[in-house]
């Protein structure tokens, strides 16, 4: 990398830069295999790296998702829980002995009577169906909340992209606050050589060097840290840019906002399912299932009878209306929190586009008016110091003042893809990327 610093000061400190660089990320890389192949890519702007948009970082980070294998593990899961809640109950085989010989009473066999027998319950009311529709519900509920879980990493991984977006930028701001370090220092170094100036200017520049470039290193240090946090949402290697086209990009701020997503609202919707669900499993276990039973009777004279008979609860105290009328209540209350909820989320899509569309205003500004007007103080400031018309402060202010401009419009870009982020999660942007594995 090419540092465009020179002179006593600005070695040490470049030292001292790349020392801090190297314990920065030396060790979090030599850890992971995935950076033990090769070290990162520098970030200086001479090097050709790829551009990563943010919908290839979307699909790179939803293609490796640690938590697809739970989710299939739950959805198998649920599946069994299908198959087991439709089968029939097993029927139960039963021995009885009567007439048993009191102690010293006789022969032992000729005097017992032997019943073997077989015993059925009847399910009536549909209660197979109705378990096997609840465990459908319930599976539905787990791909519902693996669909919202993988949203809500995405939204994750877009603002780590906008973080990586902010720390290009900063880094831009630092490499001209340090190119116009180095450009005035060697001029006040030329004035106070032709003793136009006092030696202390020369001191002061040389300082204002020193902390410009520090200033660099340390961005450098931040937008290597912010793509290594983008990296690791599909543990790949940080051997990419993303330019500044997609920073300065406010045209989404235009777009009229989406609805809420649905991918949230299915959460509830599936709740809704699960309670309708168990009041009908609720209402079949109202319903008395009898018990058939069928037997072969042995006598003790050797005689064989069948037998046959059955039961029937008596329903004189539990008809299960308590467990009815509470799952009919936990319905009502998921409708209820489905419509608090799409309303708190329609106020907050609102809101944001509000403030995406305020932010873009205010980006777009600052990038017409204040910063061409400060660039233009700084070149005619420098101009007149040049001739000796401004102070060593007038210059320095100038500049202040056009690096905070950049400053401002960086942070108010970067607050702008945060915003973004956000509106993209609870409009369900992205949800296009869900695997079908996931939505099934």
């Amino acid at each position: 990398m090419k540092y465009p610093m020179s002179g006593l000061a600005g070695r040490r400190v470049r030292a001292a830069a790349l020392s801090a660089l190297a314990l920065a990320l030396g060790a979090p890389l030599a850890s992971p295999p995935a950076y033990a192949q090769a070290s990162p890519p520098p970030v200086s702007s001479g090097d050709t790296l790829p551009v990563l948009s943010l919908r290839e970082a979307l699909l790179r980070a939803t293609g490796f998702d640690p938590a697809r294998a739970g989710v299939e593990a739950r959805l198998a899961a649920a599946e069994a829980g299908v198959r087991q809640a439709d089968v029939r109950p097993n029927p139960s085989v039963g021995v009885m002995v009567e007439n048993l010989p009191t102690l010293g009473g006789g022969d032992f066999l000729d005097r017992t009577e032997t019943t073997l027998t077989i015993e059925q319950r009847l399910e009536r009311g549909g209660d197979r169906a109705a378990r096997a529709a609840l465990a459908r519900s319930e599976g539905g509920l787990v791909a519902a909340e693996a669909r919202t879980a993988l949203l809500d990493r995405l939204e994750l991984v877009q603002r780590a992209w906008a973080e990586a977006l902010a720390a290009e930028a900063v880094l831009d701001i630092a490499r001209e606050r340090l190119e116009l370090a180095e450009s005035f220092s060697t001029e006040v170094q030329r004035r106070v050589d032709a003793a136009r100036d006092p030696l202390f200017a020369g001191a002061r520049a040389e300082a204002d060097l020193a902390q410009a470039q520090i200033d660099f290193d340390q961005a450098e240090i931040a937008l290597r840290i912010a793509r290594i946090n983008l990296a690791k949402f599909w543990d790949g290697q940080p051997a990419f840019v993303l330019g500044d086209d997609a920073f300065e990009d406010t045209s989404s701020s235009r777009m009229a906002p989406g609805a809420v997503s649905q991918a949230d609202l299915a959460v509830f919707n599936v709740r809704r399912d699960i309670a309708e669900a168990q009041v009908r499993v609720e209402q079949a276990r109202a319903i008395a299932d009898p018990t058939v039973t069928l037997g072969v009777r042995h006598i003790w004279d050797n005689e064989v009878a069948l037998v046959f008979g059955g039961s029937m609860p008596l329903q004189r105290y539990d008809q299960n209306r308590g467990a009815i009328d509470r799952a009919r209540a936990e319905g009502l209350a998921a409708r209820a929190d489905r419509r608090a909820f799409e309303i708190e989320r329609e106020r907050e899509i609102l809101r944001l586009q509000v403030q995406l569309a305020a932010k873009a205003s205010e980006a777009r500004r600052i990038g017409e008016d204040t910063i061409p007007q400060a660039e233009r103080a700084v070149v005619l400031v420098r101009e007149g110091f040049a001739r000796g018309g401004f102070t060593y402060n007038d210059v320095m202010s100038a500049q202040a003042a056009l690096l905070q401009a950049r400053a401002r419009q960086v942070a108010v870009l970067q607050a702008f893809h945060n915003d973004r982020a956000r509106l993209d999660r609870l409009t369900g942007a992205h949800a296009d990327l869900i695997g079908l594995e996931i939505s099934r």
